[in-house]
C-alpha cells in the first residue's frame, strides 16, 4: 500500500468505531468530487486547445442580463 493509503487507514483506525464508517464515506465522497472536477477541467482544457472557446466579455454579459430583466 502507498504511504497515503497507510496514513488514511491509520487515521480511520484512530477514530471511535461508530465514527469510522461516516469518516470513510466522507473521504470517498471527496475523492469522487475531486475526480469529477479533474475530469471537467480536462474537458475544458481540451476545448481551449481545440479552439472551441471564445473570450468572455463581462461588461457585455452584464448589459445583456440587464436588458433581459427590464420590465
Amino acid at each position: 500500500m502507498s504511504s497515503a493509503v497507510d496514513k488514511a487507514v491509520a487515521a480511520l483506525e484512530m477514530l471511535p468505531e461508530d465514527m469510522q464508517e461516516s469518516a470513510a464515506d466522507y473521504l470517498l465522497m471527496q475523492a469522487r468530487k475531486f475526480r469529477a472536477l479533474k475530469s471537467a477541467v480536462g474537458e475544458g482544457l481540451a476545448d481551449v486547445e481545440a479552439g472551441r472557446t471564445v473570450p468572455w466579455d463581462l461588461e457585455e454579459f452584464l448589459a445583456q442580463a440587464r436588458q433581459e430583466t427590464k420590465p
